[in-house]
């Protein structure tokens, strides 16, 4: 799935984004050019094969099984670097969002923060990564130092994962300088409203992660375990098919593979959940959301787009994240049928590029 030849560059300004998810691994390899981010290579490899389940199901593979399938990704994708950025799943991390009491002087407030987020971690903080946002202030009138409190967006990850990742990295021979979760490299790559709420809809194999963004700060998160692996088996049960013929029909037919409705019954579960917490939202905040962003892999499967445009009444688009990368121009309609499944590698490949 390599395209190297049609490019020119030097290979160590290349940089990678491995994105290890529940059903398959995904890398995307760019360099930067005149300021622009240039696509140099892709791919992506099902985990399933490699621990005895089938294309696109769920796994629970070992950090050496993992990196074995993520060695074989490497090869068949041509890949030429080791630089790269890694996704922490959602699923294993922690992200709040707190009021704290408001301290003007900078190091005061993380000293406060740091006491107070041992309210909110159901683990000993010495367990965890522990990072921080300050919300900013949307309303002048509501200050944080006329309130007395601040809104703090807490990030955690457990030191166990962490070592989970990095066993992996190494075990493939590559060198992360750092892990993301995977919602901020997913808002990077397909989220370009600055100013009003967007809810991004991440349909995953295992899972399903709603977020709600405003001004680039995630507002709302929540996650529903229903994903696209449920639309395949029910494909498989209504026709009596084997799971990776499912799997194939799905990708290529979308919501008329599966008899009696079957993947739009799955789908419409996934977004009335999501249409609860975009009214939740709304509700709370007196505002509208502007717009709905699908991605994930369930977000490949054709039709989607049209059918959620019908459920909802705010613009529904799929997310197209190589459109923030120069590519050939032949290898645009594939890059964009593809591109929801690549979200977060190509977020995670994005914010290395800016570390250069």
């Amino acid at each position: 799935m390599s395209f190297l030849d049609f490019l020119f560059g030097k290979k160590e300004k290349s940089v990678l984004g491995v994105d290890i998810g529940s059903s398959s691994l995904k890398v995307v390899q760019l360099r930067k050019e005149k300021g622009q981010a240039v696509l140099e290579t892709y791919g992506e490899l099902a985990l399933g094969p490699y621990g005895g389940a089938e294309v696109g199901q769920a796994t629970n593979l070992s950090p050496e099984q993992i990196a074995e399938t993520l060695r074989d990704l490497l090869r068949e994708a041509k890949v030429t670097t080791k630089d790269c950025g890694v996704s922490i799943p959602f699923a294993r991390s922690l992200l709040t969002l707190v009021e704290l009491p408001y301290r003007k002087d900078p190091s005061e407030q993380r000293t406060v923060v740091e006491l107070e987020a041992r309210k909110f971690i159901p683990v000993p903080v010495s367990e965890v990564q522990l990072d921080w946002f300050v919300v900013p202030e949307r309303d002048p009138s509501q200050s944080a130092e006329k309130r007395g409190k601040v809104g703090v967006l807490l990030v955690a990850v457990h030191n166990d994962e962490l070592k989970f990742l990095q066993g992996i990295v190494a075990g493939a021979g590559l060198a992360s300088s750092f892990y993301e979760i995977e919602i901020f490299s997913t808002l990077r790559a397909v989220v370009e409203e600055p100013v009003k709420p967007v809810m991004v809809l991440d349909v995953g194999a295992a899972s399903t992660k709603m977020y709600v963004v405003e001004h680039g700060v995630v507002m709302v998160s929540h996650a529903m375990s229903a994903g696209s692996q449920d639309i395949t088996r029910a494909i498989a049960a209504s026709q009596n098919l084997p799971i990776a013929r499912a799997e194939e029909l799905k990708k290529k037919e979308g919501l008329e593979a599966g008899a009696n409705d079957s993947p739009e019954l799955v789908f419409s579960r996934i977004f009335s959940e999501a249409r609860r917490v975009l009214t939740q939202y709304e509700t709370a905040h007196r505002k509208p959301v502007a717009a709905i962003v699908l991605t994930g892999g369930g977000g490949v499967t054709k039709e989607l787009g049209t059918y959620a445009k019908n459920l909802f009444s705010i613009d529904v688009r799929v997310a197209d994240p190589f459109a923030k990368t120069e590519a050939p121009a032949f290898m645009r309609p594939v890059l964009q049928e593809i591109g929801p499944e690549f979200a977060v590698a190509v977020g995670l490949a994005l914010r290395k590029l800016e570390e250069r």
